[in-house]
């Protein structure tokens, strides 16, 4: 199991960060990382970056993935280093849709992307709180969504805001989550379901940076940065969002 969730009998306390204490993290259970698990030096000391070098080199891993010209990575000798502890260096929010692998996409090791995937990459209040874990105890200075184009959950929410027809099963969550999206494209020229993907993306950078009060004492500090990116299916490119 992962850090986050391994944890049994051990309660740890976070007095990391001003802001962690003004959230009350700790008193909401969200102490789960292992006594001084941070406080050490880190598993992997590379991953400590400030937010904009950190962006760098998840696009520079973004290249070499697009040219095919992927590093190997060690897998076997970082085993012992990461099974005490993690400090990945970005969050990716990013599509469940199968063609989207982050750790692929950005040609990074076990121990350096935290995913958090969800159909349509929006984020709802468990996604913001594995965010503000990663960056309140992990110290994880970037987060990134990332939409891709083609998304079909976004383009079964443009059907059914259209049809004016509900889906089947628990997808109308869903379609409650990104209709704001489509809702703010929809008199939009252009593609529609492209314009909706990259406006999904927006609102959801904007609901991370607002995300009071954790990521939003960080993104206020300069601690972290939360950026907004579409991948591209045909090419594997990612392209961020000015």
């Amino acid at each position: 199991m992962c850090e986050f969730c391994a944890t049994p009998g051990r309660h740890a306390t976070l007095a990391r960060r001003n802001f962690l204490q003004v959230a009350g993290v700790a008193a909401a259970g969200l102490a789960l990382a292992p006594r001084g698990a941070l406080a050490k030096e880190p598993p992997k000391p590379g991953n400590v970056l400030s937010p904009d070098a950190a962006l760098d080199r998840l696009m520079k891993g973004n290249t070499r993935y697009v040219d095919g010209l992927t590093a190997r990575h060690d897998f076997k000798h970082e085993r012992e280093a990461l099974s005490a502890g993690q400090n990945p260096f970005a969050a990716v929010l990013s599509c469940a849709d199968s063609r989207i692998a982050p750790e692929l996409c950005f040609d990074t090791a076990r121990g350096d992307v935290f995913v958090c995937r969800v159909a349509g990459n929006f984020a709802n209040d468990d996604i913001v709180a594995s965010l503000e874990y990663a960056v309140a105890v992990l110290n994880t200075p970037l987060i990134m969504v990332l939409g891709h184009d083609a998304c079909g959950a976004v383009d079964a929410t443009i059907k059914s805001v259209k049809d004016g027809t509900a889906l089947p099963g628990h997808l109308p969550s869903l379609v409650a989550a990104l209709k704001p999206a489509v809702d703010a494209v929809k008199d939009k020229p252009g593609d529609m379901l492209a314009n909706a993907i990259r406006s999904n993306v927006s609102l959801n950078v904007d609901k991370l940076k607002a995300a009071a009060p954790i990521l939003k004492a960080a993104a206020d500090d300069k601690k972290i940065r939360v950026v907004g990116a579409v991948y591209e299916l045909k090419t594997g490119r990612v392209a961020l969002l000015s």
